[in-house]
Formats: structure tokens, sequence, C-alpha cells
């Protein structure tokens, strides 16, 4: 059969099913191509391999995986943030963070929770996968009380809890699986359209992916990770504005656009604009002295 170019409907009608991951429907379509004779045999099968690899890009990652790329992606931020030599600071972290992780929707983790403080002087926090939860001295100590630095690891327990370090590296597997579509295409499909199509498609794809990694969580997760934060610490008995008081605190101590925090959250007035109505009904909680005097003890020379 002679080959054929794919018209550009045809080809958006492919690649359409192709990101939608759906094999099936896809081989339903490369066998229509091919009854019309729009493609030929060898073009099918091109185009249902690459269908089958990025269906497999979406299949769920495992509690296990999970942990092991939560390892792999702390071990990374590790050389740039070393730890902090600090055993009673880690200890009171841990402590903390382990009631407030019981507290929050995902109690249990393959591998647990764990909390470390980093020996950095920016003011940033990371949830690996997993429950992996870095904080660096610097947003210690932008804390002035136990229930702000509960309203900080809350918030980072709540990207765990929504799995939100997942959806950024299952977008860097799209992109993967985007680039297998775009080398089948060009070895096999000859058609410089579909090729351009998928090079034009790929690189929004890169583009999103790179905006995400690079910028931080987007604004909607930010703001899930927010309302976990609150539920959290209503539910554990420290007060849920702590995370708004946090909040102001960051934006006197962090330059919008600079390193840490400023690049990768939303501005603090936006954060708090989206907490105002959550926080309308919630009782005032008291700071009990035990409470300050334990909190001055651990990471008060922080």
């Amino acid at each position: 059969m002679k080959k054929r170019n794919l018209s550009a409907p045809a080809a958006l009608l492919l690649l359409a099913a192709l990101i939608a991951g759906c094999a099936s429907v896809t081989k339903l379509g490369t066998q229509i191509g091919q009854g019309s004779g729009a493609i030929t045999e060898e073009q099918a099968t091109s185009i249902n391999r690459s269908a089958e690899a990025l269906e497999k890009s979406f299949a769920d990652i495992t509690p296990e995986q999970e942990h092991y790329i939560g390892r792999a992606v702390a071990a990374t931020i590790l050389q740039t943030y070393p730890a902090a030599d600090e055993p009673a600071a880690n200890a009171y972290l841990n402590e903390l963070g382990q009631a407030l992780a019981m507290a929050s929707d995902r109690p249990q983790t393959f591998g647990g929770y764990h909390f470390l403080l980093l020996d950095s002087d920016e003011v940033n926090a990371f949830a690996a996968p997993g429950g992996l939860v870095l904080v660096t001295r610097g947003l210690v100590r932008c804390c002035g009380s136990e229930d702000a630095l509960a309203a900080v690891l809350a918030h980072e327990i709540g990207h765990v809890q929504g799995k939100h370090g997942l959806r950024a590296i299952k977008k860097s597997r799209l992109t993967s699986a985007l680039a297998v579509l775009s080398v089948e295409a060009a070895r096999n499909l000859g058609d410089e359209d579909l090729k351009q199509l998928t090079a034009d498609f790929e690189g929004s794809i890169m583009d999103v992916t790179q905006t995400l990694v690079n910028s931080g969580y987007a604004r909607g997760l930010e703001k899930e990770a927010d309302e976990a934060a609150v539920a959290i610490l209503g539910r554990v008995g420290y007060d849920p504005r702590a995370l708004v008081m946090m909040l102001v605190q960051m934006g006197e101590s962090v330059k919008p656009g600079g390193p840490g925090f400023g690049k990768t959250h939303p501005s603090p007035q936006d954060r708090i604009g989206a907490l105002d109505p959550s926080l309308a009904n919630k009782p005032v909680v008291v700071d009990p002295a035990a409470r300050r005097a334990r909190f001055t003890r651990a990471v008060g020379d922080v």
C-alpha cells in the first residue's frame, strides 16, 4: 500500500486519543485509519506502540514506589540544603510532626513521616512524596510559637496527604512519554505537519512541567494544603489562625520573587484572603505556658 500523509484533523484526533492515554481507543482509531487507507500497517503499529507507552506512564504509583521516589527527592534536596546537626531540635520537630500527621487524612505512609531541620538561612520547606518533610533553619526562626511551627508542618503534611509531589512527577513522565511519541512519529510517519504538531505539543507540556518544578506547586494545590493545615491544626488543638499569623510574618520577612518561599509560593496576602472564610467560625485557642516553654527550649536558639 502506498504511504499517505495524515491530514491535520486526522493527526489531531490520533494525538488526542494518545494523550488521553487510552490505548484501546487509539487502536480503534488506527484500525479505522488503516481501513480507509489513511495510514499504513507500519504506521498503525507505531501509533499503537506509542499509545501503550503513554498509558503505562499513567499507571498508579504504589506506596512503596512513592516512598523510594520521596527518598530520592529528599536526597537531591540535601545536596543543596544540608541537614542541621541539631539533635534536640530534630527530635522536637519529629514529635510535633508525628502528632500532626496522625491527625491528617493520611496518617500512614509506607515509610512513615519524618521531619528534618535543614542548615540554611533561606525561608523554605519541602514535602517529598511519602512523608519526608524538610524545614530550613530560616523558616523555623520565622515561627514565633509552637502553633506557628505546627502550621508550617501541617501545611507540608497537606502536600503529602494530597500527593502533590507525585502529581508533578507524573507530569514529567507525561512529557517523557510524549518524547517517545515524537520519536515514533519522526521514525515512521514521515509527515512534516504531524511531526511539527507533535513537537509543538511536547514543547507546551514541557513548558508547563518546568513551570511547576521551578516555581513550586500550583495555586490550587497550595490552597488545598492550606485548607488541610487548618483542619489538622484544629483536630490537634492548635490555633488554626496560626497559619495566618505565620503568613503575615513571612510576608514581612520574604521578598516577593526572592529565593525559597518567595519564589515557590503565592503571595501571603492571597493565601490569607483564601483562608479567611474557613477561619470565620473557628474558636480562639489559648497558647498554654507549658507549650511556649517547650517551643523556646527546643528551637529557641536555632
